[in-house]
């Protein structure tokens, strides 16, 4: 309970240090939270290959669920193969948004970053010859 706790608050922490930093242009405090979307979605990455790899490892986890798990028999009685090709789904729909608030993310720290940057250009002309 206190690790749960502890990850929670460190969650809440680094989404809060994003919405600052989005809020006050600072590009620096934005990069916790998108290191942590990179870490979830290359996991979750990681689970979509071992389904695949492992199909009947959904089986096993169906069986050690408890007895009054809500439609355990009806998923248990569904074909494995068209169970997996919908976990994939599923999982492929998951890693899809995923990845458009990552690409969100990173946007919004370039547009921060380049608002920031004061490498501006400068060209002065005159009508003079000289």
């Amino acid at each position: 309970m206190c690790i749960a706790t502890a990850i929670s608050l460190l969650m809440i922490l680094i989404c809060a240090m994003a919405t600052y930093g989005a809020y006050k242009q600072h590009a620096a405090w934005i990069i916790p939270f998108f290191c942590y979307q990179i870490f979830d979605f290359a996991l979750n990455t990681l689970v979509a290959i071992s389904v695949l790899i492992y199909p009947s490892t959904i089986q096993d986890y169906l069986r050690q669920l408890p007895t009054n798990f809500p439609y355990k028999e009806e998923i248990m009685a569904v074909n494995p193969t068209c169970l997996v090709v919908v976990i994939l789904l599923f999982i492929s729909i998951i890693l899809a948004f995923k990845g458009y608030l990552i690409s969100c993310v990173w946007n919004c720290y370039r547009y921060i970053n380049g608002r920031n940057n004061s490498d501006v250009l400068v060209y002065i002309t005159t009508n003079d010859t000289a």
